[in-house]
């Protein structure tokens, strides 16, 4: 395995170039094999997860989609938002030790760490604001981490038999984010990766704050702007294509195939996004929304990750079984 981490390490420099050294110790950051299995892992279980589940009955997991969509609600919050300073006793502890423990103190934020290096909007490189690219790459592993963190989503989804939500969108923007931002965290951890991170924050913030209120049956009747916020996602990308193609027309010193190589991604998401959005919202769909009218009435609600949430009702080709009581 070593060997095989030193092939992969060998090749990534020789196509890549050298690594960002301040990231060298971080939990999962030293090597990708972890980051790869993990991705392995969550496809198999996309796989065999329904197989297992097809004759059992599904999971209510209401109690725990409340904790943990909060959870995430509270982390992207975390990682979006202004915060105080770091304690001077906090900082003097950090510097003896290692690079693992300093990324876990708080005062780490993206606005915070973009206001107090001055963060150009245009074009920023990744090692000229000093101590602000530091608070910037440590909340960025933790953007990184949730993306792990993310693979509930899915998870969930088995559990409650909820399959069709399990869509190729769903798929593979959860797959893809780990791998990417593992490289983005060893190439690119700051600089001009920032942008699209604090956006996709802030919608998480919305996302996971509608996944959470949804997940308590007395809010449903009163959950409305699923809508907005699939417009929002779709928002996030055209801005984020916007201030990536800035560093390309105006460039700096961050590497330009970083910036193309987003555009690509963006321009992806937004064809699987609007796509997603037609099927659901265009007047085509008029029946469909009476049935999610239909189901929200009823205690359901849609979701906007790419697929309807995790109360709406099974496919009709799922065998009838005792209906739960949450």
């Amino acid at each position: 395995m070593e060997h095989f981490d030193a092939s992969l390490s060998t090749y990534f420099k020789a196509l890549l170039g050298p690594r960002d050294t301040r990231v060298k110790g971080w939990f999962l950051l030293d090597n990708y094999i972890p980051t790869f299995i993990c991705s392995v892992i969550y496809l198999l279980i996309i796989w065999l997860g329904p197989k297992y589940m097809r004759n059992k009955q599904p999971f209510s997991c209401r109690g725990i989609l409340v904790v943990y969509n909060l959870g995430l609600t509270l982390l992207s919050l975390y990682m979006f938002c202004e915060s105080k300073r770091e304690h001077p006793r906090q900082s003097a502890c950090a510097s003896r030790t290692d690079p693992w423990i300093q990324q876990q103190l708080p005062g780490n934020r993206l606005v915070t760490g973009v206001w107090e290096g001055k963060y150009n909007f245009f074009c920023q490189g990744t090692r000229t604001a000093g101590e602000s690219d530091m608070k910037i790459i440590r909340v960025l592993w933790w953007y990184y981490f949730s993306k792990l963190i993310e693979f509930m989503d899915t998870f969930f989804f088995i559990l409650r038999k909820n399959n069709h939500q399990i869509t190729v969108l769903h798929v593979y923007h959860h797959a893809s984010m780990l791998n990417i931002w593992w490289f983005a965290m060893n190439w690119v951890p700051c600089g001009h990766s920032y942008f699209g991170a604090t956006l996709n924050s802030f919608i998480h913030v919305l996302m996971y704050s509608y996944y959470g209120l949804s997940s308590v049956p007395s809010m449903r009747p009163y959950l409305w702007w699923k809508k907005y916020i699939t417009q929002g996602q779709l928002l996030q990308f055209v801005l984020t294509i916007i201030q990536t193609s800035c560093g390309v027309i105006w460039p700096c010193t961050f590497p330009l195939g970083w910036l193309y190589f987003q555009i690509g991604y963006m321009i992806s998401l937004i064809a699987l996004f609007t796509n997603f959005y037609i099927q659901t919202y265009n007047k085509k769909g008029a029946s469909r929304r009476k049935d999610h009218l239909k189901d929200h009435q009823n205690g359901s609600v849609a979701a906007v990750n790419g697929h309807t949430n995790s109360f709406s009702p099974l496919e009709n080709n799922v065998k009838p079984r005792k209906l739960r009581k949450d």
